[in-house]
Formats: structure tokens, sequence, C-alpha cells
């Protein structure tokens, strides 16, 4: 670890504290990626999670534009010499990987790949992912006209001896983010779990009670229309504090999350996991936004949440944008996708409403408002604004 700067212990301590820093699950995946790069001077590193269908849950790279990722198409399947390192638990260095029996080659738009360093990430016995680094630059070098000679690999024993630290350090890093966000999804269902069982009894209450008072209303109509009204009156009592408990479960619904975390780390989560859970690539961006009254960040949050459904379960899109920027004292939410899009008025013809009515009822409640643009075979854009506090 004495070859230049990026090797000193300094940096090795740096980065596995960023690596400890993250605690959702694809912040630790990215820390240990580009760490592993910088650290052993490599052109390219990637790291993939393995599901159970032969393929993988999560794959991030470093040293690949997103264009050249968007142009690779979808995730690699366990193969190769990434099965090997999945099912053989063991460190693979080559001089040339193209040159070794089990490559099985790789898409067109692929970057050239040469010598590789690969290891797996074990947590005790089991192999939770695979870390790797391919093209070694020369001491100093940070282009790929730097790269070390191919007559041999370049990387060492020394860089596997490194790479090999990272591996337990990250795994430490992985196990502790799903935990983290296992314990979330617990907290947040035990809570949902709790407000479903008052809200049952609460408003079950209510409208037996509604029931049997309507009941008695109907018997009397005929025989003491003056009690009849009085029932009714009744009638209409209880159905306004039913009203006024679903109000306030409502309220209570509201996301942990958007407690905790607020509006943008939210909604920056919820892309995360839904562009790892679709084949679409899903992204986020945040310029400028201020902290917003509780209603008008639960409305955004809503509307967005309803846009992308739409958006990856209706629209099949291949990229869906999720923008939220700064709009004088309030905020300005966009989803836009490249899907199969629709004709509004088609739509409002045919009683369906993909959620809009929804969407447009949230965004008046909190002050806002909000547009829908689309045309067939031409995506879609959904708008909202909200003026602040």
């Amino acid at each position: 670890m004495s070859q230049g700067p990026r090797s000193g212990l300094a940096a090795v301590s740096a980065a596995l504290l960023a690596m400890s820093r993250h605690l959702e699950v694809r912040d630790v995946l990215k820390t240990i990626v580009a760490s592993a790069r910088e650290l052993l001077d490599a052109e390219y590193a990637a790291l993939g999670v393995p599901d159970d269908h032969g393929g993988f849950a999560q794959f991030v790279v470093d040293g690949v534009s997103d264009a050249q990722w968007k142009a690779i198409g979808p995730l690699p399947r366990q193969h190769g010499i990434l099965a090997a390192m999945l099912h053989e638990a063991k460190a693979e260095r080559l001089a040339d990987v193209r040159e070794d029996p089990r490559f099985e080659g790789w898409p067109a738009a692929h970057p050239d790949m040469s010598d590789f360093l690969g290891l797996p990430i074990r947590d005790g016995d089991e192999i939770i992912g695979a870390l790797f680094l391919a093209n070694k630059l020369r001491p100093g070098g940070t282009t790929p006209g730097d790269r070390a000679p191919r007559d041999h690999c370049g990387f060492t024993e020394e860089d596997e001896d490194l790479l090999g630290l990272l591996a337990q350090h990250a795994a430490i890093a992985l196990t502790n983010a799903r935990l983290y966000e296992r314990s979330r999804e617990l907290t947040i269902a035990e809570e949902r779990s709790r407000l479903a069982h008052e809200l049952h009894d609460a408003v079950s209450q209510k409208l037996f009670s509604l029931r049997l008072t309507a009941q008695a209303a109907a018997a009397l109509v005929d025989r003491d229309p003056a009690r009849a009204k009085g029932e009714l009156q009744q009638v209409a009592a209880l159905a306004a504090e039913a009203v006024d408990e679903l109000r306030a479960a409502v309220v209570e619904l509201r996301p942990t999350a958007l407690d905790e975390d607020g509006l943008v780390a939210t909604l920056r989560n919820q892309v995360q996991v839904l562009d790892r859970a679709h084949t679409a690539r899903v992204t986020f961006t945040a310029r400028g936004v201020r902290a917003l009254p509780a209603a008008q960040e639960e409305a955004l949050l809503r509307v967005g949440q309803e846009a992308l459904h739409n958006a990856l379960r209706h629209a099949d899109a291949r990229l869906v944008e999720v923008t939220l920027s700064r709009s004088g004292r309030g905020a300005l939410l966009r989803i836009t996708d490249d899907g199969d899009g629709f004709d509004p008025g088609a739509v409002r013809a045919a009683g369906r409403h993909l959620g809009l009515v929804s969407m447009r009822d949230r965004a008046s409640g909190a002050g806002g408002n909000l547009s829908v643009r689309s045309e067939p075979g031409r995506g879609t854009t959904v708008e909202m604004e909200v003026p602040g506090g």
C-alpha cells in the first residue's frame, strides 16, 4: 500500500469510513465501488448483488457514463467469471479476461476490458455479492491511455489483498444497510397495522350507530314524522363525526419517512427503490427545494407516487424522470416518462381516470395546481406546483 497517495493508510481509512456512513443499500454499493476503483487505480469497477433467479438484484458500476450504461442494455446474468466468483467463492486475477475459457462475451456497447481482479463479498458462509475491477492504470494514470502493459495482469497480489480488505468491510456495511432498511420497513408496517386496527374500531362503531339510527328513522317516517326528522338529523351528525375521524386517520397515516427525512430524501429513496425494481430507468433530481408545510409535502409525495405508478405499470416507459425544484416560496414537481402516452380527452370520455381525479384533488387540497400533458406514443408529463408557506 505504498505505491501512491491513493493506496495509503489515510485513503483506505477514508474509504472504510465512507462505507459506514451510509444507511441506504444503494448508497453503500456506490461508495464501495467508487472507493475500490479509486484506491486500486482501475478504469472500471462494479459490484453485483445476486438474486435467486440467475441474475442480479442490484448491479452498480463506476467508470461508465449513464449513456454508456443505458446503451449496454439489461443487467448481466450470473455467467462466466461472475458466476465463478459467486459459486466457487474465490478471487480471480487475470491478465486478460477475454482469453479466459469462461469468458462468454459482452454486449456491443460494453467497454473494452482486459486485466481483471474480482472477489466475492461474504457474510459468513453466504456470498452476498461480487466486487471486481478491470483495466489497471499505470501509476499516476487517469485515462485509458495510461493503462498498464497487457503482457501480464496489472493488478498485483497487494491489490488483491487490499480488495479483500474492502470486501470484508463491504460485507459489514451492506449487511448493516440491509438491516436498517428492514427495520424501517417493519416499523412502518407495525405502525400502519396499529392505525388500521384503530381506524377499524372507531369507524365500525360510527357506522353501526349510523345503521341503527337510519333504521329507526325509516320506521318512524309514517307514524311519527317529527321523531323521524330528529333521527335523520342524528344520522347527519354521526356521518360528520365519521368523516372527521377518517380525516384524522389520514393525517396520522402521513408517511413516517416524510416526517423523519423530509420530502427530498423520501422521494429520492422511493425513486431508487423503483429504479431497482423495474427495468425502466427512474431518476430523481432536486434543485434548491426548501421545507414546505406538511400538507403540501404529503400531497406532492402522493401525486408523485401516483404518477410513477402510472408510468411504470401502465405506460410501458423506458425512462421516467422525477424533478423537484424550487418555485418562488413553493415547489414544482415534474414527472416525465417516454411511455405510451394517452389522449386525456378519450380517457375522460371512457370513464377512466388513471388516478387523475385523485391527483387533482390532492393538488387542490394543498392549495396547488396540477397539469397533465400527454399524447399517444409521445409519453406523459405530470406537473404539480404548490405555493409554499
